[in-house]
């Protein structure tokens, strides 16, 4: 008997080829960045000067410009401090400030040396002389994006006592500020679209949801997963283990944003890549079964305090802070709930088909434990086994 070939038979290998290629998306970035390039400017702006704070991982700038001189795999502050021209020349070169249509030009006035959660960073502050009191100041930053595409400068603007926040990214390297009274909905529209961008970019927060919600369209029969028979029996799986998410890592991150709890970040980031671990490997060795949304909140308020640690990067306006902490959860949901929206459907069209309890749920853990495995390896022990 010939096989059925037709286009509908052809569907769901179509669809299963998406879903791996989805998954496979995922996996790979984290494989060749620790964590994605990111700069961190302030710039706060008083009548017609500028006083800027620009932090730029050292890592980034050795890429680029070259700091380690004795080729050691250590950058210390004597080198840094032989090469704080270079960096000022190197950095405010990629930066453009305008005040209505008219140039400021910079001057680097101060270096030091910080640490953010990722690692080392170079502090350089200065300041930038506008014509006249600015209306509308124009941003256009260039830092790093003809080396790193995927690098981002995420920009906090003080004035008049209120602050704003952008993302400068290879797509958007200018920014048109208003420095007028700063507006509530501006302000909860700008920290969704972080919280939004972060859970897009934070691949092990994804690794770990999705490792969970694989399992949600099969039942386990006989130590072997089949696919379930009803559709809401999966949605309601993945409403319990989103929401347990959900409101763990809101916990934490509220804590850890508003300075009531503190916890290391090695081990913060270290036990997230732990928790993607043990999530892959539930579904290869079933622990939680039908209790993964407990699996979910447990690990989840771990999360949180990496969510806290972005957050506190980019910063919290002192006289907003309830409403930017709650625009930035929000955004985190809504860039969770489009990850589920596409996931989901893809999912139960495919729980029937081999490739996907064979090929995305046991070869996609493998593959899920293997990342994350290297990722503690690094995080725990301060090591970079990637490149």
């Amino acid at each position: 008997m010939a096989l059925d070939d037709t286009p509908a038979s052809r569907l769901p290998k179509r669809l299963a080829w998406l879903l791996a290629l989805l998954l496979t998306l995922l996996a790979v970035p984290p494989a060749l960045a620790h964590k994605p390039s990111d700069s961190y400017l302030t710039l706060r702006v008083d009548e017609t000067e500028i006083h800027g704070q620009w932090d730029i991982a050292l890592r980034d700038l050795d890429y680029a410009i070259g700091l380690d001189d004795d080729q050691d795999g250590a950058i210390t502050w004597r080198e840094l401090r032989s090469h704080h021209t270079d960096i000022a020349s190197y950095a405010l070169a990629r930066l453009a400030l305008s005040a209505d249509g008219q140039a400021c030009p910079t001057r680097a006035v101060e270096h030091l040396v910080d640490d953010h959660s990722d690692g080392a960073y170079a502090v350089l502050r200065f300041t930038a002389a506008c014509p006249g009191a600015a209306k509308v100041l124009t941003a256009d930053y260039r830092l790093f994006f003809d080396v790193d595409p995927q690098h981002r400068g995420l920009l906090r603007l003080e004035h008049g006592g209120e602050t704003r926040t952008a993302i400068f990214s290879a797509a958007a390297p200018l920014q048109r500020l208003e420095l007028a009274e700063a507006n509530p909905i501006r302000q909860f529209i700008d920290y969704t679209a972080h919280g939004v961008w972060h859970i897009w970019v934070g691949f092990d927060h994804l690794l770990f949801l999705i490792s969970l919600l694989l399992p949600a369209v099969l039942i386990r029969v006989d130590r072997s997963w089949t696919g379930a028979e009803r559709f809401r029996d999966a949605f309601w799986d993945v409403v319990k283990v989103v929401t347990a998410f959900t409101l763990a890592h809101s916990i934490t991150l509220s804590l850890a944003a508003l300075d009531v709890v503190q916890l290391p970040s090695r081990w913060i980031e270290s036990a997230i890549a732990a928790s993607v671990i043990l999530a892959a490997l539930n579904n290869l060795v079933v622990m939680a079964g039908a209790s993964r949304w407990l699996f979910a909140f447990a690990f989840g308020l771990i999360h949180g305090f990496g969510f806290a640690s972005v957050l506190a990067d980019l910063g919290l306006p002192h006289n907003a802070l309830l409403r930017a902490l709650v625009a930035f959860n929000v955004g985190v949901e809504l860039g969770q709930l489009a990850v589920v929206a596409v996931f989901l459907p893809l999912a139960w069209a495919l729980r029937n088909q081999w490739i996907y309890r064979q090929g995305i749920l046991a070869g996609g853990s493998l593959l899920v434990i293997a990342l994350a495995s290297i990722w503690l390896i690094e995080r725990a022990f301060d090591l970079k086994l990637v490149a």
